[in-house]
């Protein structure tokens, strides 16, 4: 799958051309597109231009598409601190093999993947490997990334900059934007779900659960505790 970021550029396959072209990550949805293997691609560039390309294993039952914007599903998800905006740029019910792609809009100092999540196979969550993207706004800014496990001895956290790429090769693992800047990422994942079943969703860490739905409990008003000795509610 082929994902124009930024720039214009024109795709030939088997003589047919399609137009990529974005004025950026944080100004327009994409259109995405999806390649069956064996095919050939010429790329064009017309200006300066960015594109993201990955790709899993195949057999080659869907043919050459051009995934239009206004196919995508576009949600808010999340509350407080953790809202943000999951753009479904090839996500089931659009048909692919085994990739699965995501874009998301995170505000400066807000968190996405929370609660954590998790698709390697703990709690029978289905197996998916996945890189995260990362585009910030102002680019100057920074971001965090952590992967881990709870049943074992893993953990890594990435101080993210702009256009860095993050691998999700096992855990659970969550995302937070620094206050300076606005966070873009696009997800690529593939794995052990081909077809419908890419629908299928991760495991979520049971712990962290009880604040989907509930993002204002327990909310920290402010001042909090004071030189008095009080803690207000």
């Amino acid at each position: 799958a082929i994902v124009p970021l930024e720039g214009a550029v024109s795709a030939t396959v088997d003589g047919d051309t399609f137009d990529l072209r974005r004025a950026g990550v944080f100004a327009a949805m994409p259109h995405v597109l999806y390649l069956p293997p064996g095919r050939t691609v010429e790329l064009t560039a017309r200006i300066d231009s960015e594109l993201a390309i990955g790709g899993a294993d195949a057999e080659g039952r869907y043919p050459v598409r051009l995934f239009r914007p206004d196919e995508m599903r576009s949600e808010v998800r999340g509350g407080g601190g953790a809202r943000r905006q999951v753009n479904h740029v090839l996500a089931h019910p659009l048909p692919a093999e085994r990739l699965i792609l995501y874009e998301v809009y995170v505000p400066r100092g807000g968190w996405s993947g929370w609660p954590p999540h998790c698709h390697d196979g703990y709690e029978g969550s289905p197996y998916l490997e996945e890189t995260y993207y990362f585009r910030l706004d102002p680019a100057d800014g920074w971001a965090v990334h952590r992967n881990y496990r709870v049943d074992r001895a893993f953990d890594e956290t990435f101080a993210v900059s702009d256009r860095d790429v993050v691998c999700v090769t096992q855990g659970f693992h969550s995302s937070a934007a620094a206050p300076g800047s606005h966070m873009y990422f696009l997800n690529y994942l593939a794995g052990d779900l081909r077809d419908d079943e890419r629908a299928i969703p991760p495991f979520f860490q049971p712990e962290y659960r009880w604040i989907d739905g509930d993002w204002d409990r327990d909310a920290m008003v402010l001042p909090t505790v004071t030189p008095e000795g009080s803690r207000r509610g």
